[in-house]
């Protein structure tokens, strides 16, 4: 069972990477005369998710998916032009059948009410009843176009079967065929055994029979009859079948086959498009991973292969360390100087650290995906929302390639659908404006990701309207997060859109106005260890940049003192180190500090007043100002002396005590100590002296 659990995993995960290559042909596929090539890649996944459905049982998806094939089908034949309605259908096909496998995996029923309602919509599109699949499959073939779509009589259906040698290699098992073509009837089977070789030439592995089948019963369908063969490919087996006497000639068609479409080579699991949809499980929701009960990722070859290599390295060296550690001890009791083995052990400790730094440079390399996994969601994003909204948007994508880990992959999703929806309903203008305003009618969203330091920057451009900062404070005012004399800076006004509860719509839909979303996408961020800002400019569009650390389980970080507690402040964070010269500070209004670095005045934030350690140094020209930068905001942070760097392991303080405004995680340090890791972004946020803001309520 454990094992049969794992090919039905595995095939519920090739079945999603099926689907997102069918949403990414269906979202490319123009209208009009069919691409053959991309018809052809959109059949083969559906064809494949079709075929797997049978081995576990999946009748839902197996007969849900014949009706889409069955569309696809005519359009490759050229018997359909392609048309933006039946792409929206197949489109809609997608979501349910992602749904369904969602499902599945989780073992919990399938949403029957939608998929016959989708389904509804894909046989009128084809103009059929009920039986709508026997007739399309059974004009499939030319040689088919004769025969009707059932034999009402008791007629006899002949079929031959000529199979290769390899066809049992292949997986392929007669007798397995000739099961399921007896729930269509009475069936006789007869074998030829002319081409057995002797005993001694036999090769268990090869098939040297062929057969002569005879199908009898009522109503039986030349596109049932063909579904059976469907996974012999065209190199497997030669099969004909001739259909019982009717008035027209009768049928012997060889069938076309067509092969389970390959896997790509590596691919994490895949999130659900969000959607549009006014109705439940429809496109209006936001795009969210399957549920799994178990993560998995697939892993290229080559880093298995360096971290067997490293391994084996690190056996080799603690080989060394136990034989030195014997040989010193010899020494000792026979009165040797055990000097040139202590540096021997100190040598081979080196050893071990180079080599588990390697390793653990390796492992963290294996959860490292291309955050084109988050980007291939946003394409059928832009498009159901920009049709929602009658907006035209190109989606320009760039840097795909860049890694990321993979736990952030799936956790940046939610974050990243808010902003490009955000994008084109409220930044990429009407059509009619945009000429107005002497633009393309065709709205821009541009997505970028880079490595900027230790960080991934992920860029959303629009060139829309830009924020209206006016518009921005009178909301603010009106729901009271601001007083009317409040003065504020234009940043900071921009800055009120991640405030919980904000929205500048005038009317609530399906997108937008609940002020929901902008205020998710900064707690996740930070959850994430990143932050979010954004830059705009009226008239021209806005730029929303999300920085990330590379992984969330390792640090580099610098270790400080303040009293008796150490501190980690994540290293990339830190601008510099100083020693206070008391001339340099400047208080103003009652507590807060200022310090004079060259030209600028940034605040100085008193870490053990923060954090509430009583032991500190409080005078500053007894201690260090670490100066600390995030999103373009400086701040001295004062501690009483800084201690080494050390990479340190991340754990996480909110899932095993309590959620602590200004601290990211804990760490265990060398010494067995826990020590806090400084969230550097908040402990700015939260600053009340300059022009930092307050803290944003979770």
């Amino acid at each position: 069972m454990d094992m049969m659990e794992t090919f039905r995993q595995t095939y519920l995960e090739e079945s999603f990477e099926g689907l997102d290559v069918m949403e990414t042909g269906l979202l490319n596929l123009p209208p009009g005369v069919p691409d053959n090539e991309k018809i052809n890649e959109i059949f083969r996944a559906a064809h494949s998710i079709k075929g797997g459905s049978g081995t576990f049982g999946f009748t839902e998806i197996a007969g849900f998916t014949h009706v889409l094939e069955t569309l696809l089908d005519e359009m490759r034949d050229g018997r359909r032009e392609v048309t933006q309605p039946s792409i929206d259908v197949m489109l809609a096909a997608v979501d349910v059948l992602r749904d369904m496998l969602s499902r599945l995996q989780n073992h919990d029923p399938i949403d029957e009410e939608r998929a016959a309602e989708v389904q509804g919509q894909l046989e009128a599109i084809l103009g059929m009843g009920s039986d709508h699949s026997e007739a399309a499959t059974a004009s499939a073939s030319p040689a088919a176009e004769s025969a009707p779509a059932t034999v009402d009589s008791d007629g006899i259906w002949k079929i031959k079967i000529i199979p290769e040698k390899e066809l049992i290699q292949t997986g392929n098992e007669p007798i397995r065929i000739f099961r399921e073509l007896e729930t269509l009837g009475k069936l006789s089977v007869f074998a030829n055994d002319e081409n057995l070789p002797s005993a001694d030439d036999l090769d268990p592995e090869e098939l040297h029979l062929s057969w002569d089948l005879e199908l009898t019963g009522e109503s039986i369908a030349l596109a049932d009859v063909k579904e059976v063969f469907e996974w012999i490919d065209g190199d497997g087996a030669q099969v004909t079948i001739v259909a019982p006497e009717v008035k027209a000639a009768p049928v012997a068609a060889q069938l076309e086959v067509v092969k389970p479409a390959a896997a790509p080579v590596a691919v994490a699991p895949a999130a659900e498009a969000a959607k549009v949809a006014e109705k439940p499980g429809g496109a209006a929701q936001s795009a969210k991973a399957p549920p799994k009960q178990d993560g998995s990722i697939r892993v290229d070859l080559s880093k298995i292969d360096q971290m067997v290599n490293l391994v084996g390295e690190l056996v080799i060296t603690q080989s060394m360390l136990s034989q030195f550690g014997e040989q010193a001890e010899q020494a000792e009791q026979g009165g040797e100087n055990a000097t040139d083995w202590v540096d021997k052990l100190k040598e081979g400790l080196t050893h071990l650290e180079r080599h588990t730094r390697d390793l653990q440079e390796s492992v963290m390399n294996i959860r490292m995906l291309p955050v084109s996994f988050a980007f291939n969601r946003m394409p059928r994003i832009v498009h159901d929302v920009s049709q929602k909204l009658g907006k035209q948007i190109e989606l320009v994508m760039e840097g795909e390639g860049t890694e990321l880990d993979k736990t952030m992959l799936e956790a940046l999703t939610d974050p990243l659908v808010h902003i490009v929806r955000n994008s084109i309903d409220h930044g990429i203008e009407s059509p009619e404006v945009r000429r107005a305003a002497g633009k393309p009618a065709m709205g821009t969203v541009k997505m970028a990701a880079f490595h900027q330091g230790g960080n991934i920057l992920i860029q959303i451009t629009d060139d829309g309207a830009g924020i209206n900062v006016d518009r921005v404070r009178q909301k603010a005012i009106e729901k009271g997060i601001i007083d009317a004399e409040h003065k504020m800076s234009e940043d900071d006004i921009v800055d009120l859109i991640f405030h919980a509860g904000f929205s500048t719509a005038d009317v609530v839909s399906d997108i937008s106005g609940r002020g929901v979303g902008m205020d998710v996408v900064r707690r996740n961020i930070r959850g994430l260890g990143g932050s979010v800002e954004v830059h705009t400019e009226r008239g021209k569009g806005s730029v929303f940049t999300i920085r990330l650390p590379l992984t969330l389980a390792i640090l580099d970080g610098q270790l400080a003192s303040v009293g008796s507690e150490v501190y980690v402040f994540p290293l990339v964070s830190i601008v510099e180190s100083i020693q206070v010269d008391k001339s340099l500070v400047k208080s103003v209004a009652g507590n807060t500090e200022l310090y004079k670095l060259r030209d600028t005045y940034i605040p100085v934030i008193r870490l053990h007043h923060k954090l509430g350690v009583k032991d500190a140094r409080t005078d500053l020209t007894k201690g260090l100002l670490v100066v600390v930068e995030e999103n373009g905001k400086r701040a001295g942070v004062f501690v009483d002396d800084l201690l080494g760097q050390q990479q340190v392991v991340i754990k996480s303080l909110e899932s095993n005590f309590m959620k602590i405004n200004g601290i990211a995680g804990a760490t265990i340090l060398g010494d067995g100590t826990v020590s806090l890791i400084l969230d550097i972004s908040e402990t700015l946020s939260s600053h009340k002296g300059g022009t930092y803001h307050q803290p944003q309520v979770a």
